[in-house]
């Protein structure tokens, strides 16, 4: 049996009572993340013997340990960063943790303290300032006037080089406390592929408004009175770090600079048009590409004014700025936009890319990758970095496939899950005899097929299939088959797994915005079932957010045959029981 199934199984009311913090492993939140480094750190500078010794005396200690009160303020050296960008600081005892966000090891600075969590030894505060900085600290790079209050970014401060290498070690982290594998069984963690621009590289930005005060509920109120609405703009902008706050934000660096003016004019229609708002709203700020042939030097250069149509609904956001959700969480009212999209050139050597910024998620916009095009509805998810995104695919592509063997058929076709608008099936298509998108989205689907033709992909299909029966009209033989998945940040359900491990493939490349559930899944792919088990070939990270702790991760696993899963994973559990897909496909 797995970890995750043994945390899952027993009596079904043990089940409805599954606790938030059971919960919280078996997901790889934050708050999980977190206190495996902090368990680590306590570990790693207790005064007693290593291993269970430690954490017996670091529970002793913490029922004699007398944190400050609330909301007062104290000095504190930071140790290290975890894995959620915070920094780490002991206690004078070494037996409790500050987490400080806006720090590097080597800082000393003034907190507030905000919460305590006694049973998990660790303290939560607020970011005072810096009495003494570290010397890889340098309060020069940083560019932006809302960074150490707004929740976007981490790493400002600190040097490139620095946040590649912290991710790496994000990695590692993951590897060691969410996949439950031996580390012989985890190869080195190949160094963190930067982006090629660390300011002004999101294609995307979600700002929002909160709400006037009594919004809460709809219509009149109990006595009948009308709700009263916005008296004054409110803040718009993204959430102050450790609250439920919005904060007013004019301008974010790291976005493009068509989503930037796209913002400073949806600032000013919001404030014009406030008093028509009931409720709180969120933006949608998408950039969009035309690709024109190079113009001739001597030629003026056009820039093109458009307008948009009613705004329906747009991606929720994550830590203040939506960094990788991929549906619609916020629940608040959104923009119906009525001005013009800004619009600046960018050129190169053979054509003029003319950028725009999309306020309508309906609207269609369109991304290159190269010579590849891709054509979205504004509001769905697509990668928000384009400036990695051809670096990132030739990098699927070179390890899509496995070094030569004489003994194996080639592998010929490719299965892309999760394949959304068929960004991978699309790029790797030329690589394979045929190869296959699928998706639980019919609107994803459609939009593949739309990409699949504007790039001539003759040989890719694409077909919406229920979560539950992902590969059930799949043909193709497993041996000569790699699969990409790239899920959510939740990562795979227990069902697909076992879809995977059922089918087989010989290749499976695993690529996450969550690498703590990605070490999850790999794990259970690396355990296996029923005769299917998987050795993990190569790890190596991708920086999509440049000043943010987010890290996007590629795994890279090759089937291996009965006899090597004796010799490369001797006792390991293998009671992973084979699923059943028994749904049909939505044709």
């Amino acid at each position: 049996m797995t970890k995750r199934e043994a945390q899952q199984s027993g009596q079904k009311s043990q089940v409805r009572k599954i606790t938030k913090k059971a919960r919280l492993a078996i997901e790889g939140s934050f708050t999980e993340v977190l206190l495996h480094d902090v368990r680590k750190l306590l570990a790693n500078h207790s005064r007693t013997a290593p291993s269970t010794r430690n954490l017996v005396e670091i529970e002793r200690k913490a029922s004699v340990y007398s944190p400050p009160e609330r909301f007062t303020e104290i000095e504190v050296r930071i140790s290290e960063l975890s894995s959620t960008g915070d920094g780490l600081g002991l206690s004078e005892n070494l037996d409790h943790v500050y987490v400080v966000p806006f720090t590097v090891p080597g800082d000393v600075v003034q907190v507030k303290v905000v919460n305590y969590f006694a049973s998990d030894h660790y303290t939560l505060t607020d970011f005072v300032k810096v009495l003494q900085p570290s010397l890889r600290r340098d309060d020069s790079r940083v560019k932006c006037q809302y960074f150490s209050r707004c929740s976007g970014c981490q790493f400002q401060m600190l040097s490139y080089n620095d946040q590649l290498t912290h991710k790496k070690t994000i990695i590692e982290s993951a590897y060691r406390n969410f996949s439950d594998l031996p580390p012989e069984l985890v190869p080195e963690v190949g160094a963190t592929i930067g982006s090629p621009l660390q300011y002004g590289y999101r294609t995307k930005l979600t700002p929002h408004f909160d709400g006037p005060p009594g919004r809460h509920g709809r219509g009149p109120r109990k006595d009948g009175t009308e709700r009263q609405g916005f008296i004054e703009v409110p803040p718009i902008g993204f959430m102050l770090k450790g609250m439920r706050r919005t904060i007013d934000i004019e301008d974010c660096p790291i976005g493009t600079d068509a989503v930037r003016s796209g913002m400073v004019r949806e600032r000013a229609r919001v404030a014009k048009e406030i008093s028509t708002f009931k409720r709180g709203a969120t933006i949608l700020l998408r950039e969009s590409t035309i690709r024109n042939p190079k113009i001739p030097a001597d030629a003026p250069q056009i820039s093109t004014i458009q307008t948009d149509t009613k705004n329906e609904d747009v991606d929720g956001n994550i830590n203040g700025i939506d960094e990788t959700s991929r549906t619609d969480l916020s629940g608040k009212d959104l923009i119906p936009p009525n001005g013009e999209i800004v619009a600046e050139s960018a050129t190169s050597i053979d054509r003029n890319d003319e950028k725009s910024c999309i306020t309508d998620s309906n609207a269609i916009a369109t991304e290159y990758i190269g010579s590849f095009v891709f054509h979205n509805t504004a509001g769905s998810f697509f990668q928000n970095n384009n400036s990695i995104l051809p670096r990132f695919t030739a990098y699927i592509r070179d390890h899509i496939l496995p070094p030569n063997s004489p003994s194996k058929k080639p592998i010929r076709y490719l299965i892309d899950a999760y394949c959304g608008s068929g960004l991978f099936t699309i790029t790797l298509s030329s690589l394979f005899f045929a190869s296959i998108g699928i998706d639980i989205s019919p609107a994803s689907i459609a939009s593949a097929h739309q990409n699949a033709k504007a790039n001539n992909t003759a040989n890719a299909t694409f077909m919406a299939a229920d979560a539950s029966a992902l590969f059930a009209e799949v043909t193709y033989p497993s041996e000569e088959t790699v699969v990409v998945i790239d899920p959510p940040r939740k990562g795979c359900d227990d069902n697909f797994l076992r879809q995977l491990l059922h089918f087989g493939p010989r290749r499976v490349v695993y690529v996450s915005c969550n690498v703590h559930t990605q070490a999850r899944d790999v794990g259970v792919l690396v355990e296996g079932k029923n005769g299917c088990q998987y050795s993990l070939a190569s790890l190596r990270g991708f920086d999509f957010f440049p000043q943010t702790s987010h890290v996007e991760g590629v795994a890279i696993l090759d089937r291996v045959n009965a006899i090597e899963e004796e010799v490369i994973i001797q006792g390991v559990s293998n009671d992973f029981s084979r699923g059943n897909a028994t749904e049909s496909i939505i044709q």
